[in-house]
């Protein structure tokens, strides 16, 4: 029996153009994360076709702000891209996600060439192992469908639903079915493991994204798909909790920053 080909973020958020501004899509189960879609593959998929729209490889994404309004059910879904304004060396774009005629998520995004810095820095990475010398975890019976898409090695914060003292998480990370970086992967990664706070629970409870907001630092190599992720939550105030997110390549280089607010409340 021949083996089934490995999934990949490239293939599944493949856009069609439709008409001037309208573009289509799927939203693909596989990369589903309790309790529904995963808001990195939304703002994957919806970054594919704002870049397709914009059509300027010299102009980067450099950050993104996603409202999930509703959470969109599996199948094909449309994009409507604005083009708000375009000048000399940036392109500000609105988004819709599309289901049914409804939308589902909102977006902004910016997209710039480089520009001639006054200054440069740049931040340390964490300490970290090398991700050779992690155990990979396995997907197995009860995991979300996206971690089956997904290598996996822990190196902060406690197993989900442990008790543990830090609400952390994080480590190296891998998407099985990629080998180039984009910034859609990069996008994925910073909303592709457990939320912090399963880190000092005892007990599951969703914990969907209301917004998330992606600024694209460094860039990648091209050919290296693997990161350093970590996560984690400052404060969970009457039912929501924010997360901040930092994702790194392997040569210590930030790649991603990421904040997100999302719901943690008690189950009915």
């Amino acid at each position: 029996m021949a083996a089934v080909p490995e999934r990949s973020l490239a293939g599944d958020t493949a856009v069609t153009r439709l008409a001037p501004g309208r573009w289509t899509g799927s939203i693909v189960p596989e990369w589903f994360g309790p309790p529904g879609p995963n808001g990195g593959f939304i703002a994957a998929l919806m970054l594919r076709a704002i870049r397709a729209e914009v059509d300027d490889d010299e102009r980067l994404p450099r950050s993104m702000t996603l409202h999930y309004l509703r959470p969109p059910a599996p199948g094909t879904a449309e994009i409507e891209v604005t083009v708000e304004r375009s000048g000399r060396s940036a392109t500000t774009c609105s988004a819709r996600l599309l289901e049914d005629g409804r939308t589902v998520t909102l977006a902004l995004c910016v997209l710039t060439a480089d520009y001639e810095p006054a200054q440069s820095w740049d931040p340390e990475p964490p300490e970290a192992p090398a991700a050779d010398g992690i155990e990979m975890l396995g997907s197995g019976p009860g995991a979300p469908p996206l971690f089956e898409q997904l290598e996996t090695r822990p190196v902060w914060g406690a197993a989900p639903f442990s008790g543990g003292d830090e609400p952390v998480s994080g480590g190296w990370l891998r998407s099985r079915g990629d080998a180039a970086m984009t910034p859609e992967l990069i996008a994925l990664y910073t909303d592709a493991w457990w939320p912090a706070p399963f880190s000092v629970m005892t007990e599951f409870v969703p914990a969907p994204t209301l917004e998330l907001t992606i600024h694209w630092r460094a860039k990648p190599e091209p050919d290296d798909t693997l990161v350093l992720a970590r996560f984690s939550a400052e404060a969970s105030i009457d039912g929501l909790f924010d997360e901040q997110g930092e994702v790194w390549d392997r040569r210590g280089r930030l790649l991603a920053q990421s904040r997100q607010l999302a719901l943690l409340r008690a189950p009915k």
